[in-house]
């Protein structure tokens, strides 16, 4: 950064000529002018040799204050600038009372400004739901409110959803995930190329089953998905996604989610064991004679001595169901007709 090694050779010059200047009483006039100019240098130059190090420190401070600034809640910057009103009114109401008192001085005033300030700043941040709306009441919109993720869009289930009437409120499009879609349309990449338009025609079709609100709202906000939390928290929305990390980071910050895998999880069918099923083997499984196959929802079929109906649709009869941390799976055998056919 130029300018700020400009500023520090600058201000190493005018110390470098402050102190010269100090110094130079009792000197004879040429002398005191070398001295001078020999400080004035070396100002100049201990400050070219300082500004590196200056430059790392400035440019680190700045990012940690943009990172903050980025962050800060509308809501609770008006909160906190309601109680700084509040305290500085009290402030001023007091400092009138008390200046009757024989003990009194602008110290007592400063005092009671900042201790006032303190307090009131405080509780109104933590109170920021309340005392927000006072700035920003066209903030909280209609209760019941959904915000799409780009993936919930691109996976195309949403559409089912709308179909059947589970798709209930407000259905609400941010800006800023239209035009992530646009740049996965217009990308050279064939695959993202192929997401992005899948995703636009599913919005297509999806404004004409019910209304869609395309909310033109952004921040500086480095991702999509923070961008999405904050309009969450601000609008009352609940975001509508199946990326399971975006729902753990939402639901941390007390966003509302509502989860499609999560729900189509929990739709699956129970089996339970005696119930027949009908699963094509499609490979063998750890234990000899053993072969593997899935259900239309990708459930794992494991089934006993499956491996020899290898390729062909076979009538197994379940013997266990068991959840596990990466999905549910069946344990199976032949049944006895087809084995025997």
């Amino acid at each position: 950064m130029l300018a700020v090694r400009v500023t520090f050779m600058l201000l190493g010059l005018l110390l470098g000529y402050v102190v010269g200047h100090a110094l130079a009483g009792g000197q004879p006039g040429e002398l005191s002018t070398v001295n001078t100019l020999s400080l004035m240098l070396a100002g100049t130059l201990m400050a070219l040799l300082l500004a590196p190090r200056a430059e790392v420190l400035i440019l680190s401070g700045t990012g940690r204050f943009l990172r903050w600034y980025n962050g800060l809640s509308p809501r609770k910057v008006a909160a906190a600038t309601f109680g700084l009103i509040i305290a500085l009114l009290l402030s001023v109401l007091l400092s009138s009372l008390m200046r009757s008192l024989p003990f009194y001085t602008w110290v007592w005033n400063v005092l009671v400004t900042l201790v006032l300030g303190v307090f009131f700043t405080s509780f109104a941040v933590r109170n920021a739901e309340a005392f927000g709306l006072l700035a920003f009441p066209q903030v909280r919109r209609k209760q019941g409110g959904k915000l799409l993720d780009s993936n919930v869009i691109i996976d195309g289930r949403i559409l089912e959803l709308a179909r059947t009437g589970f798709l209930d409120g407000e259905v609400i499009v941010p800006g800023f995930i239209l035009r992530e879609l646009q740049t996965l349309a217009d990308s050279q990449d064939p695959q993202k190329r192929t997401r992005g338009k899948r995703g636009l025609s599913v919005l297509e079709d999806l404004r004409q089953l019910r209304p869609l609100r395309v909310e033109d709202w952004d921040t500086d906000l480095p991702t999509t998905d923070d961008k999405l939390i904050r309009l969450a928290r601000e609008s009352g929305a609940r975001i509508v996604t199946n990326d399971g990390n975006l729902g753990k980071i939402a639901r941390l910050h007390g966003v509302e989610i509502l989860s499609i895998h999560e729900a189509a999880v929990a739709l699956r069918p129970q089996v339970q064991a005696g119930d027949h099923l009908t699963v094509t083997i499609t490979k063998s499984g750890q234990q000899q004679g053993q072969g593997v196959g899935y259900l239309e929802d990708g459930t794992m079929v494991v089934v006993e001595d499956g491996l020899k109906l290898r390729g062909k649709p076979a009538r197994v009869l379940v013997v266990n169901n068991v959840q596990t941390n990466v999905g549910r799976m069946i344990f199976a055998k032949v049944d006895r007709e087809e084995g025997a056919a």
